[in-house]
Parts: C-alpha cells; structure tokens; sequence
C-alpha cells in the first residue's frame, strides 16, 4: 500500500465520472502509483488534519496505514472508512507537465458520509465555519 496527500485533486467530467489527480513525478510514491494504475481519493474531514499532515510528510508507510480504519472496494485500492467522501478509482490516463503528472482517475466506486470537508488555502488548513 501506498498513500499520500493531493495537493490537486478536481472533477473532469460525469460521464464517465472522472477525477484529476496530480503527482510530482519525484515524490516517493510516484512509481507505486504509476505501476498500479489504481488509486483511492479519501477526501478527508475537517477533524482529519493529523492524517492530512501524516501523509503529506516523510512519515514510513506503514505508519501511515497504522492510523485509521482502512478497507477496500472495487480496485483493492485503500480506502478510508470514515473519510468523508472516497472515490475508488482506475487511472486511464497519465499527462506529463512541468514535475507533475496529471492522473485522470475513473471513479469505479465511492462512499459519502456527512460532515465538514477539511480545506487548506494560502498555505494553511481553514476552519470549516471561517472564511480563509
């Protein structure tokens, strides 16, 4: 397993559903995600920043996993139980610009719960009642 925190993540289209994901081509993870041609967007909660910082740092992977309730749905790829949305996804295609590849992700599943989405702008995470 493999994870790590999306700074770019955005809809392309509905038919078919259809995410962008974007991946420094010198990130750790970046020949897991390219080999496996699958990932798992967990959009986390407002309450989820510790996650959000565990993931987007040094931090090993499997203390990574070690934090949270992990599942799987379609693809095998993780999901995070109490996530606020996951959108389980097959990567159909792959852009190079600049450092980054762009992923165009096919939702193949998701899961929504209720709650605050945790949002970051200007460098910094943003309450949920508060303008940034």
């Amino acid at each position: 397993m493999a994870g790590f925190t999306a700074s770019a993540v955005c809809s392309v289209t509905d038919t078919p559903p259809t995410l962008l994901v974007c991946l420094n081509r010198s990130a750790s993870v970046y020949e897991t995600f390219k080999n496996n041609q699958v990932l798992c967007v967990n959009t986390l909660a407002s309450h989820q920043q510790y996650l959000s910082n565990l993931f987007g740092g040094k931090t090993p992977m499997a203390e990574r996993f070690s934090q949270g309730n992990w599942k799987t749905l379609v693809t095998q790829s993780p999901v995070l139980e109490d996530a606020l949305v996951s959108f389980d996804c097959e990567v159909v295609q792959c852009l190079s610009v600049g450092s980054h590849d762009v992923l165009f992700c096919e939702v193949k599943a998701m899961c929504q719960r209720q709650g605050n989405a945790l949002m970051y702008f200007n460098r910094s995470y943003c309450e949920p009642h508060r303008m940034c």
